[in-house]
């Protein structure tokens, strides 16, 4: 695993407001988390899910694989799996011929939905000087 090119944890818990002093010494299973967690959103399909599943509630793998554009089988059912080993998916089986199953987000999977949030955000604020830095930097 590769760490962040900046101590993120540091710039977080500076800006975390608590009533208590930072640790001392990070616990490295949370710095791990955070990295894990960085790469995983990081990947374009784990947020499409979130995000199709926010929007759409429980739904069934077809329907999901419908919803999200240019995704193969493979790849839906890898991410799938790695967001419920996360906690972030509850998959339901239904014992029918054929099987279908379902997919819904967790709490854990809406709360970090709702963290990535601030990356809209922030795009939707920054979206004329990015594009403007990104004109300048062609132009040279």
């Amino acid at each position: 695993m590769t760490s962040l090119p900046f101590d993120a944890a540091t710039i977080c818990q500076a800006k975390k407001v608590a009533k208590t002093p930072p640790p001392e010494v990070l616990d490295p299973r949370i710095e791990r988390l955070v990295n894990e967690l960085i790469g995983r959103v990081a990947d374009k399909w784990t947020m499409i899910i979130l995000e199709v599943l926010d929007a759409h509630g429980e739904l069934r793998f077809t329907q999901l694989a419908r919803k999200i554009e240019g995704i193969s089988q493979k790849m839906l059912t890898q991410t799938l799996r790695q967001m419920e080993r996360d906690g972030m998916v509850t998959r339901t089986v239904h014992p029918i011929v054929p099987p279908h199953v379902d997919y819904r987000l967790t709490e854990l999977g809406q709360s970090l939905g709702a963290a990535f949030c601030g990356v809209w955000i922030w795009a939707e604020e920054n979206l004329e000087t990015v594009e403007k830095a990104r004109e300048v930097f062609d132009g040279r």
